[in-house]
């Protein structure tokens, strides 16, 4: 029987009959570069489009056919090097990867290996309870993607997509620095975060724009490093941390038995939840690297670097700590906001355009993000602006509406697209604080219920029936304020 160990020094060990184990995790993530060419010819790279639609023949490995770097994808490398906090390497060398697959047209990849354009950086995690955790990054090197087999076309042929062949990859190898499932899902979370932020990937899990090689290894705690398994093409958060917790209790069982692993690449079944073999895992020599002779190396400038690094936008950490030092937000909420790009850019204009820094945080993350994750659709394409929010939350000061008829509204916003004020109008949404109106309505409600309006007098806290029953009579118009005062007049009832 496996758990995981509940102290704190050890919350990462994975606890078993026979000892503790140490789970050890390093990641290579591949992200398709944001360019609208792929990264040694002209070819489209659009999303969806017809098979073999978006090949030349560099792409198609046509004879005599020479590839030209894309300058675009090396500038967005190096802001993904600068973004990572990483070392810019100003030379860097294209290799050749040999190795056949029926969707990979030349026979190799043009990838780099000894000398990648980015170097060592880090990512930081701020995992839950507070811990903080420093995840290396080993390289980021630039690389041709491979095509796609279609093997659901025909009951007989495998058919070959060549479309993604030659598309931009920045793979981004991490050290073997993460201990958990969960730091694996929170480090991609917080990669693809910082890349959406530069807008060198668009981080699109679904449609393959990005996705992550997983190298799982187990050891006894300080012990050597285990034999490591790679699990390959995962493209979701979620699968990634089932992947693993799936090939650690493999390992584990294989190990406790007595038995050794092998080293392999293994894939991911989401049906059953297990990784299954693959193939057995080669080596670097394996692929019988060399330079592309027809591939000068990329030299660059440091004012090249310097002039890209200046430019860079601010960043998640940053913004992080500029809503927590300038606006007083907590870092629960600060680390929500600052997720995506779109989020935080969502609750900087409700803050330019007059709500509070905390109100509109409250707000966003309970009422709008609430909204947006039932509904399941991206963020961006919420029909609920941030204008629309802040004349929600301006006509709820005014007293114009309430807090309840506020969420009433969104809601109609949400399924109308109209402008909130136009629908409080036509809809009869305006609070009601004429005291005479409410006055009328207390009085039925405490002639109807006179038990209770006897009992009141005693236990005081029960006049939340009474502004309920007030607010039910009036379908949450009445003024809670005016309510309650008039509640308390008319019962006799000291104010707090």
């Amino acid at each position: 029987m496996r758990k995981m160990a509940s102290n704190a020094a050890s919350c990462n060990l994975i606890r078993s009959e026979t000892g503790d184990w140490e789970l050890v995790i390093g990641l290579e993530v591949h992200a398709q570069v944001t360019s609208r060419a792929k990264l040694f010819s002209g070819a489209a790279t659009k999303f969806g489009a017809e098979p073999n639609s978006q090949v030349s023949l560099v792409d198609a490995a046509m004879p005599g056919m020479l590839p030209v770097i894309n300058k675009e994808c090396l500038r967005q490398a190096v802001r993904t090097g600068l973004g990572l906090k990483a070392q810019i390497n100003l030379r860097s060398v294209f290799d050749r990867k040999n190795y056949f697959y029926p969707d990979l047209p030349q026979g190799y990849q043009i990838s780099q290996f000894s000398q990648p354009i980015v170097g060592e950086g880090e990512v930081v995690l701020n995992m839950e309870g507070g811990e903080t955790v420093r995840v290396g990054i080993e390289r980021l090197h630039l690389e041709q993607d491979a095509g796609k087999s279609l093997h659901d076309q025909d009951p007989k042929c495998s058919y070959v997509d060549l479309n993604r062949s030659g598309v931009g990859l920045m793979e981004i190898v991490s050290k073997p620095d993460i201990r958990s499932a969960k730091q694996a899902q929170a480090y991609v979370a917080k990669l693809r975060s910082i890349l959406r932020y530069l807008g060198t990937c668009d981080g699109n899990m679904e449609e393959g724009s990005l996705r992550a090689d997983v190298n799982v290894s187990m050891r006894r705690p300080g012990g050597e490093l285990g034999t490591r398994c790679e699990i390959k093409n995962i493209n979701s958060i979620r699968s990634i941390g089932q992947a693993i917790e799936s090939e650690s209790r493999r390992q584990i069982d294989v190990l406790e038995e007595g038995g050794e692993i092998t080293q392999e690449t293994r894939l991911f079944d989401t049906k059953t939840g297990r990784t299954r073999p693959m193939r057995s895992k080669e080596e670097a020599h394996d692929y019988r690297y060399f330079p592309d002779p027809d591939l000068l190396p990329v030299e660059l400038s440091q004012e090249y670097v310097d002039q890209l690094a200046k430019n860079l936008p601010e960043l998640p950490d940053q913004k992080k700590d500029r809503f927590m030092s300038g606006w007083g937000l907590d870092a629960y909420d600060a680390e929500l906001l600052v997720a995506e790009r779109e989020r935080a850019d969502y609750f900087e204009e409700m803050v330019d355009g007059g709500a509070g820094p905390k109100r509109a945080a409250n707000w966003l993350l309970n009422q709008h993000l609430g909204r947006v994750n039932k509904e399941g659709g991206p963020f961006e394409d919420a029909p609920v602006t941030a204008a629309a929010s802040i004349s929600i939350l301006k006509m709820v000061d005014e007293g114009t509406i309430s807090g309840k008829i506020a969420k009433e509204l969104y809601d109609l916003v949400w399924e109308t697209g109209e402008d909130p004020a136009k629908l409080v109008e036509e809809r009869g949404l305006r609070q009601v604080s004429d005291t005479g109106t409410i006055e009328k309505v207390v009085d039925e409600i405490i002639a109807a219920n006179p038990k209770q309006a006897e009992q009141v007098k005693s236990k005081p806290k029960t006049l939340g029936w009474f502004v309920g029953q007030v607010m039910q009579k009036t379908s949450g118009k009445a003024n809670p304020q005016a309510v309650n005062a008039i509640l308390r007049e008319k019962l006799d009832i000291a104010g707090d």
